[in-house]
């Protein structure tokens, strides 16, 4: 998806000069506001960083592009590209002009004053662009971009710099200033894009759908811009179901820019459809292997590849694990005012693709193959994903994180999806508006949601077995749940019964004072369990790596005795290494993972020496220059 900015002469004066913000906190961290039908008044949010979001490169700025690409001509009325297709790079304009016409999910062009109200923008010639700015989205990076939902046409005889995505990331790291600015508004493109629900899949179902919930979420938590119309209150959802769906079909429909139509798809489906999951890999042993994309995966992804490592990443679910699911994270290194989990994890998200990293999210690893094939005396290890195929590494790197446990509620199956949750993000806080909710945990996660809520919900009833917060919770998260007004703190307490009904999900919680024996129901359609968290380790299942009593991952001097002395991050299995809340013994903080991480790579470069082998990655980068 692309976006024009508006030529008036001071905004294109200023946009030529533009200094990068200090305060990143929105970026990739939207307001959430996607799943409704349209916002009603213009972002002005995004209109402050108009300037950043669209520069207007100099001639100096892009003859220093011209090496990363190559000059395409389009006569006036040529495509440059068209809605409903992906777009194969980024373009810089070098002369003449480019019309662009956004359009809906049915092909229907959308007037450019819309735009200009959405994203806080001036009106004049908002749908042309001119020579010296960039035609682009972040998906680029990644090399699987977006289906475009714009045309851009050549009013006159335009030539632009035509930039590949592998040329893109080599850019971004050769030319570290301009770089910055290119990135930035790539990114910032992407805030927009979610914040006004634009450019991505069109979901058409109940606000209330259970299943709407779970794609809204799976969709927001990883990134992608995405709307919600509901048949039974908005004209629009009634008019596409005509459209798209003239026979009874099972809501919800998932309708994608190229009018693709997913009757209720999975996760999986969904992620595939968009984009998400990776459709092809390297034929040859990538240099490191990383399953999971929470703090510790992301980090090893970003530090190895701007190592030169050949990386691949495989996440079951979305970008950030359990980190990008915190709604804010306040005692994090650098942030005194706090970032929210998904904005931190997506800039490193884009951050790992910048430096060549490939990703493949919602993609379940099966099995790790501990028994590794060997290729000229080259162990290479196998991983067998969920879907049939096979990746070969030459290490593994768990970072799997771990998963949050299943508290022994009766019922709890049924209601799960249908009024209990195990995250708060935007999609639920929309949900539970003005209305009562129950939290149960007392960890800081449990804290950081309580509080968030809190700015929604009416009435927020925080439930902990334990005595108090004291051993488990941070001190700055106890305060501030005792300053807040609509938060109720009930200690000793333990939930015994869950009541509602299938089709109208949870209606009422009963729990019961462990302390007194007294219980108490209250109506409410919203639980979110916070209950500690088991490894997720089931991919490793007769593997032979060690682990301890709890099923957390031995690494280091735990591992015991196996004949050599492992590194401090390696398990049993020589090459399979593990970071971050899966290893037994970690600190479960974001910035212990995010250390592990990076600590986790000095570690390999050692393996592979003592293997006397060069990473296929600095192989390939040595041969390039």
């Amino acid at each position: 998806m692309y976006f024009s900015p508006p030529k008036t002469a001071a905004t294109t004066r200023n946009r030529g000069s533009a200094v990068p913000s200090q305060d990143d906190r929105s970026e990739y961290n939207p307001s959430g506001n996607a799943a409704e039908a349209a916002p009603a008044t213009s972002n002005s949010a995004l209109a402050s960083r108009f300037n950043q979001m669209f520069p207007v490169l100099s001639p100096a700025e892009i003859d220093r592009v011209r090496r990363f690409g190559e000059v395409r001509r389009f006569p006036a009325g040529g495509l440059l590209f068209q809605a409903g297709e992906a777009v194969a790079g980024t373009y810089v304009i070098l002369s003449g002009r480019v019309g662009i016409v956004p359009r809906d999910v049915l092909g229907k062009p959308v007037p450019v004053a819309a735009f200009a109200q959405l994203i806080g923008a001036p009106i004049e010639e908002m749908s042309e662009v001119v020579p010296g700015e960039v035609v682009g989205e972040i998906s680029q990076l990644s090399g699987r971009p977006d289906l475009s939902a714009i045309d851009a046409r050549a009013i006159d005889d335009v030539e632009a710099i035509f930039v590949p995505p592998e040329a893109l990331r080599a850019l971004l790291v050769a030319e570290a200033e301009l770089g910055e600015r290119i990135l930035r508004a790539l990114m910032l493109r992407r805030v927009a894009l979610i914040e006004i629900g634009f450019g991505g899949p069109v979901i058409v179902g109940g606000l209330r759908s259970p299943d709407v919930t779970r794609l809204s979420g799976f969709l927001e938590r990883n990134g992608v811009p995405f709307r919600v119309v509901d048949p039974d209150q908005d004209p629009d959802g009634s008019a596409l179901l005509t459209r798209f769906a003239p026979a009874p079909v099972e809501l919800p429909l998932v309708i994608l820019s190229d009018r693709t139509v997913l009757e209720n798809p999975t996760k999986h489906e969904l992620g595939r459809a968009v984009g998400l999951v990776a459709t092809s890999f390297r034929e040859e042993p990538y240099d490191v292997a990383v399953v999971g994309a929470g703090p510790a995966g992301l980090a090893t992804a970003v530090y190895g590849a701007s190592e030169g490592l050949s990386i691949v990443v495989l996440e079951a679910v979305a970008f950030g694990g359990q980190a990008g699911a915190s709604a804010r994270i306040e005692n994090y290194l650098g942030f005194p005012t706090g970032v929210s989990g998904q904005a931190l994890m997506a800039r490193a998200f884009t951050q790992a693709q910048k430096f060549g990293a490939e990703f493949s999210l919602s993609t379940q690893v099966k099995r790790v193959d501990c028994a590794s094939e060997r290729i000229e005396h080259d162990p290479v290890h196998i991983l067998e994903l969920a879907d049939g195929r096979r990746i070969r590494a030459r290490a593994v790197v768990i970072a799997t994180g771990a998963r949050y446990r299943r508290p022994e509620i009766p019922d709890l199956a049924r209601f799960e999806g249908r009024g209990v949750s195990y995250w708060a993000s935007p999609v639920e806080a929309r949900l539970c508006h003005n209305e009562d909710v129950a939290l149960v945990g007392g960890g800081n996660s449990a804290g950081q949601a309580a509080v968030f809520l809190a700015g929604h919900a009416r009435h927020v009833r925080l439930l902990v077995r334990r005595p108090g917060l004291a051993s488990t919770m941070s001190r700055y998260l106890i305060d501030r749940i005792a300053a807040s007004p609509n938060i109720t703190l009930l200690c000793d307490t333990e939930i015994v019964e869950l009541l509602g009904t299938p089709d109208h999900g949870l209606g009422s919680v009963r729990w019961r004072n462990r302390r007194t024996g007294v219980e108490e129901q209250v109506a409410l359609g919203h639980l979110f369990l916070f209950t500690g968290a088991d490894p997720a380790t089931s991919c490793l299942t007769g593997c032979g790596v060690p682990l301890d009593q709890h099923g957390f991952i031995r690494t280091g001097t735990d591992v015991g005795s196996t004949g050599r002395v492992p590194l401090p991050l390696e398990t049993g299995i020589e090459g399979i290494f593990a970071v971050g809340d899966v290893r037994c013994g970690s600190v479960k903080r974001v910035g212990a993972a995010i250390g592990e991480g990076a600590a986790v790579v000095a570690q390999l470069h050692t393996f592979f020496a003592r293997r006397g082998l060069t990473p296929a990655g600095m192989v390939a980068s040595q041969a390039a220059v």
